[in-house]
This record gives C-alpha cells, structure tokens and sequence, in this order.
C-alpha cells in the first residue's frame, strides 16, 4: 500500500496570507497542498485560476494537487499544469473522452488523476485505473466546501481500492470531504491513502495536531 499522504484544501486557507498559510500546514507536517479548482459552470462556485497556482510555486516547492472542477478540463488542465501543478485532476463526467485527456495531459509532464462525484459509479473509473496516477473519490458533492461526510463513502472507496490491489497498481486513492479524524479512520480502513481535509486543518487552532490526529 502507498504511504499515507495529507493534502489540506487552501480552499479553507486565508486567501489574505495564502502563503503564509500554505508555509503553516506545510510546517505543520502536510504532505501536499490540495488546490480546489471551479469555473462557476461546472459547479456554481467560482475559486481560483493559474495565476494564483504561478504565485503559490514561488512560494512553495511542496507538491501542488489540482482538483479541476471545470466544464473544460483539457484546456484547463494545461494552464494549471504549466502554472507548475505537480497533480491534474479532473472530473469523469466532464469530458467526453476521458482518455484523450489523460494522454493529453501527460504530455504536460504532470501527474493525472479522475474524479468521480457521490452520484457516479466507481466501477467507471475501472476502464482508467492504470493509465492515471490517482483515484479522487468526493465524499461530499463538489462543489463547496464545509460539507459533511456522506456515509456510503467508504463502500465506494473499498470497490476501488480492491480493483487498484487485484491489478497489483500503484494509482492512488484520494478522498475529499469531510475528512476528520473520525472519517479518516473510515477511508484509510477501506483502503484509502491520500486525505484531502480543509476546515480540519485550517481552521484548527493546532494544526500540527490536526495532521497527526488525521494521521492516528
């Protein structure tokens, strides 16, 4: 099994002191920084653009994981991964050739990853599994953050996880929404390894215990 990664959402961060931020959960011993990327189309909520992922690398050199929300994830996945993101996800349901896109954004010399929402079925993503380097299951509905953990979550989690380790494949398996340690507990049993978690983290008053809480 891979290593356990945590990747705090910097949709929970100051938006005032992203760096800062940023400098903060890295130090307090976060993995990657997770960027939640939404063009208002795709899902009505509206964040950020690469400019601000070109801002962020020269403040970090940590691994910058894009979690692409958008109704064009070709075109935007190859803004994002010039801007100097290290990870490209995007959703299933948002292009119409899902392997096109992949081959497409690889030659961007980024890691690539698919996105399934709650409503999706995991098994979709079995035609892709090893052609991508992560698996990002929704545990809430893209979209917004804050939203609590939806509980079949971990059975979609495991189906996946069960596939990756019967092809003997390295792809990870990310989860994002409402990641505490509660839940964290129930995605790592069912096979997940990289956490994404936001409010958690961010808003914690000890963020370096919030990590290792995720982490426990």
């Amino acid at each position: 099994m891979n290593p356990l990664i945590i990747a705090p959402s910097i949709l929970s961060a100051d938006f005032s002191r992203l760096a800062e931020d940023c400098r903060s959960v890295e130090e307090a011993g976060a993995d990657w920084l997770h960027v939640d990327v939404m063009d208002g189309h795709f899902v009505p909520n509206l964040t950020i653009g690469p400019v601000v992922i070109q801002s962020l690398r020269k403040a970090t050199a940590g691994f910058l994981d894009c979690h692409l929300m958008v109704s064009d994830p070709l075109e935007y996945g190859q803004r994002f991964a010039r801007a100097g993101a290290d990870l490209v996800s995007f959703h299933l349901e948002a292009a119409m050739d899902p392997g096109a896109v992949i081959d497409a954004l690889r030659t961007e010399n980024v890691q690539v990853g698919l996105v399934i929402n709650p409503g999706r079925s995991p098994e979709e993503l079995f035609p892709y599994l090893d052609r991508i380097d992560l698996v990002l299951v929704m545990s809430v509905w893209a979209g917004f953050g804050g939203q609590s953990f939806l509980t079949h979550s971990p059975a979609r989690v495991e189906i996946l996880a069960q596939e990756i380790a019967r092809r003997g494949l390295s792809t990870r398996l990310e989860v994002d929404g409402g990641i505490t340690a509660t839940t964290a507990r129930q995605v790592r049993d069912a096979g997940a390894d990289t956490l994404v978690a936001g409010t958690s983290v961010f808003g914690a008053p000890d963020r370096a215990r919030a990590i290792a809480d995720l982490r426990a």
